[in-house]
C-alpha cells in the first residue's frame, strides 16, 4: 500500500481542487499531514529548509515586478491608446481592425504576460469597436480571445518565469527560445485573418474613409510616436537587457516596472487612485503565486520523499513508452488539466513530476517548457472549458452568446495545434536563438 501513497496523494490534491477548495491550502495541507504521518515531526525541519531555499530564489523576484508592469500599462489607459492608433494605421485594409487587435495584444502580452488581464482588457476596448465596424462576432471574439493568450508564449511571460524555475532552467534561455515561436504564432494568426477577410469581406470591412482621413490630419507622426513607439521601447529595454546579457530577467523586470510607471507619468494618467489599485491587484496576485509556491514545495518534498518520481519512471519504463510516446502523454494530461486549473497549478503540481523522468530520457527541457507553454496557452482557448472564454464572456456585450465565442475560437486552436505539432516535428525552431547565443 505504501508504494502507492505517491498516486493517491496525487489523485487526491487533483480531485480536491477540481471540486472546487483551494489550490493553495489544499496543496500544502494534505501534503504536510501526509508528511508528518509518514516521516513524523522532522518534516517539519525540511519543510522550513526548502521554504527557506525558495524564498532565496533570485528569479522568482521577477514575478511580482512583470505583474506590477502588465497591470499599470492596462489601467493607465495606454494599452487602449495603443489598440485604437494602431486601428486607424491599418484602416483602409479590409480586416485592418483584428490585424490591429494582434498586433496590439502581442505587444500587450509582451508587455504583460498575464492572460486574464489581457483578455479583459482587450475585450472591453476593441469588441464593441469591431462589432460597430460591422465585424462578425466570430472574428471578433476569436480574434480577441486567441490574441489575449499570446501571453502565455511571448516574452517575458510569467508563465516562463514558473516554468523556469521549477524545470531549473535559464529563463533567459526560454524566453530567447520562445521569441520564433511567438512571432510564428502571431504571423500564422495574422495570415489567418488576411485569407479571411478575402473569402468574406462583408464580416471584416475596412475602416470608413474619413475616419482614416481625420486621424492622418490630427498628426499622424506624432500619434504614433506617443502612441507606439514608448511601449516598444518599454519592451526593447526589458527584452532587450536580457537578450544582450546587461541584465538578468529579474533585473530586466525591475526595469520594466519603472518604465511602466514612467509611461503612465508621461501620459499623465498617473494619480495615487490608478497606484493604489495597480498595488493592490499585484499584491493580490504574487501572494497567490506564492503561497501556491510554498504548498507546491511541500507537496513536491513529500512526494519525492515518498521515491514518487522514481514509481512514475518505472511505470513509465515498463509502460515501454519512448519520449515521444512520454511527452505525448505529458502534453494531453497537461492540455486537459488546462480546462479546469490555472497554470499556476499546472506548473507547480504537474510539471515537477515529470520532469525528472523528462532528463532520465535526456530530452531538452527548454524544448520541453516551450511545449508546455503553448500547450497550456491552446487549452486555455479550447471549448467548452478554455480560461480565456470565460474572461470575455463576462466583459461581452448582451448580443455576443457563447456560441460564437466557441466558433470563433475553433480556427485559432487549430492553428495553434498545428504549429505545437511543427515544434514537435522540429525542435531545432525552438533551439536556434539559444544555440546561437552561446556560439557568440
Amino acid at each position: 500500500m505504501i508504494e502507492y501513497l505517491p498516486i493517491i496523494l496525487f489523485a487526491a490534491i487533483f480531485l480536491l481542487i477540481l471540486v472546487g477548495y483551494p489550490v493553495a491550502f489544499t496543496l500544502g495541507g494534505l501534503s504536510v499531514v501526509v508528511g508528518i504521518l509518514v516521516f513524523d515531526v522532522d518534516f517539519f525541519y525540511l519543510l522550513s529548509l526548502r521554504v527557506y531555499g525558495t524564498m532565496q530564489n533570485f528569479v522568482l523576484l521577477a514575478v511580482p515586478l512583470f505583474v506590477f508592469m502588465g497591470i499599470m500599462l492596462e489601467k493607465s489607459g495606454i494599452a487602449e491608446r495603443l489598440l485604437e492608433t494602431m486601428a486607424l494605421l491599418f484602416g483602409r485594409f479590409r480586416g485592418g481592425l483584428a490585424i490591429s487587435v494582434v498586433i496590439v495584444g502581442a505587444m500587450l502580452a509582451a508587455s504583460t504576460g498575464i492572460v486574464g488581464a489581457t483578455v479583459v482588457t482587450m475585450g472591453l476596448i476593441s469588441l464593441p469597436t469591431m462589432l460597430k465596424r460591422g465585424y462578425g462576432p466570430r472574428l471578433s471574439t476569436g480574434t480577441i480571445a486567441s490574441s489575449g493568450t499570446l501571453g502565455q508564449i511571448i516574452p517575458p511571460s510569467v508563465v516562463l518565469v514558473l516554468l523556469g524555475s521549477v524545470l531549473q532552467v535559464s529563463v533567459g534561455d526560454l524566453f530567447l527560445a520562445a521569441v520564433i515561436p511567438g512571432v510564428g504564432l502571431v504571423a500564422c494568426y495574422l495570415l489567418y485573418i488576411i485569407i479571411y477577410s478575402m473569402i468574406f469581406p462583408d464580416r471584416a470591412p475596412s475602416m470608413p474613409e474619413e475616419e482614416v482621413k481625420a486621424f492622418k490630419k490630427e498628426g499622424l507622426s506624432a500619434q504614433v510616436i506617443k502612441s507606439f513607439l514608448f511601449p516598444f521601447l518599454l519592451i526593447l529595454a526589458v527584452l532587450g537587457s536580457i537578450f544582450a546579457g546587461i541584465a538578468s530577467p529579474t533585473e530586466a523586470a525591475g526595469v520594466g516596472a519603472f518604465g511602466a510607471f514612467l509611461l503612465t507619468l508621461f501620459h499623465g494618467k498617473l494619480n495615487f487612485k490608478i497606484l493604489k489599485e495597480v498595488m493592490r491587484e499585484t499584491t493580490f496576485l504574487t501572494c497567490m503565486v506564492f503561497m501556491i509556491l510554498i504548498g507546491a514545495t511541500a507537496f513536491s518534498l513529500v512526494f519525492r520523499g515518498l521515491e514518487g518520481d522514481k514509481l512514475f519512471l518505472s511505470v513509465i519504463e515498463n509502460s515501454n513508452l519512448g519520449p515521444y510516446g512520454f511527452l505525448a502523454l505529458v502534453m494531453v494530461l497537461v492540455f486537459i488539466a488546462g480546462f479546469f486549473i490555472d497554470f499556476i497549478e499546472i506548473v507547480f503540481i504537474i510539471v515537477p513530476v515529470v520532469a525528472p523522468i523528462f532528463v532520465a530520457m535526456g530530452i531538452d527541457l527548454i524544448w520541453i517548457g516551450i511545449l508546455l507553454a503553448i500547450n497550456l496557452q491552446t487549452s486555455f482557448l479550447t471549448p467548452p472549458f478554455g480560461f480565456a472564454l470565460f474572461f470575455l464572456k463576462g466583459v461581452a456585450p448582451p448580443e455576443v452568446k457563447t456560441i460564437h465565442l466557441y466558433q470563433g475560437v475553433i480556427p485559432f486552436v487549430i492553428i495553434q495545434l498545428a504549429f505545437l505539432l511543427l515544434l514537435i516535428l522540429y525542435p531545432e525552431i525552438v533551439s536556434y536563438l539559444p544555440n546561437l547565443a552561446a556560439v557568440k
